[in-house]
């Protein structure tokens, strides 16, 4: 009786923690806790490579919403980019989603491309995000390229773009500082790209900036002006911002990098006060 009792109570506990998730693609829009409050929306679907830290970079992002007042729901199925729910969102994150066409399919993609359109939305890509997305051009042509190869996880020396410095998402750091990542070589740089700002860049000499991996697979490291974060506002509007941090949890951990990701997130959701203030 004791033990049937018990195997009970665990069916109960997990029919309520069942009934206490929030999906992205519930269509019913959740409780509102505020006009002005950003809701974020991640995906993290990948078809090339996936990170095995995904699962905790989906967590450590819904963290830094809770603490920091924005709303983050995640997903990894193209029905959340149908134009009735992403229509909620501020932002779209994408947490190393890459070679998306081969799991976005069409449909979806002109969903977003139609979302951000609209002046007011932006996109946030971490790490592997611009790795094998020639398949979708418009995506490959809001992050200004693609990927090549990349680097172990190195400390290496970043410099801060001064053209940039008063960016909130690298405000307030030295000029040049220390730092470990996952360093990843692009297949061009972005450097004067029109409507492109680079915000910081890796200092290749500091590092190996190709691994073992990639030497006999046409593994080219960048040289001088290897960008790793940036931001793009396209003509037509919206706001993208980009950066190589975010392989795992560890390059995450840094004081630094976790102001870097919530301004980025936080600049991006931007694009609809700063639509709002024009129209006025």
């Amino acid at each position: 009786m004791r033990s049937s009792a018990f195997h009970h109570l665990l069916t109960l506990l997990f029919i309520v923690a069942l009934g206490s998730m929030a999906f992205a693609h519930d269509t019913t829009a959740p409780a509102a806790s505020g006009g002005d409050r950003i809701k974020v929306l991640v995906f993290s679907g990948a078809a090339y490579y996936r990170h095995p830290d995904i699962p905790g970079i989906n967590r450590w992002l819904v963290l830094l919403g809770h603490e920091n007042g924005f709303d983050v729901d995640i997903t990894e199925s193209p029905k959340d980019l149908v134009p009735q729910v992403i229509a909620k969102y501020d932002v779209l994150l994408l947490n190393n989603a890459n070679e998306l066409e081969k799991i976005i399919p069409e449909a979806q993609r002109q969903s977003v491309e139609a979302w951000f359109a609209t002046g007011k939305r932006g996109v946030v890509g971490l790490h592997a995000a611009l790795v094998h997305q020639t398949g979708w051009p418009w995506l490959n042509q809001l992050g200004g390229c693609d990927f090549n190869s990349d680097s172990d996880f190195s400390k290496a020396k970043v410099t801060v773009e001064p053209a940039a410095k008063d960016h909130p998402a690298v405000k307030g750091q030295p000029t040049e500082f220390w730092i470990e990542a996952d360093w990843t070589n692009h297949d061009r740089c972005v450097t004067g790209l029109p409507g492109l700002q680079v915000l910081l860049r890796v200092d290749e000499t500091t590092y190996t900036p190709v691994r073992d991996y990639f030497m006999t697979r046409g593994g080219k490291p960048m040289g001088a002006d290897h960008p790793i974060a940036w931001t793009h506002e396209p003509a037509a509007g919206g706001r993208f911002f980009y950066t190589e941090f975010g392989h795992d949890l560890r390059s995450l951990s840094t004081p630094f990098v976790r102001q870097h990701v919530l301004e980025g997130i936080r600049w991006a959701a931007a694009a609809r006060k700063t639509e709002g203030k024009a129209a006025k």
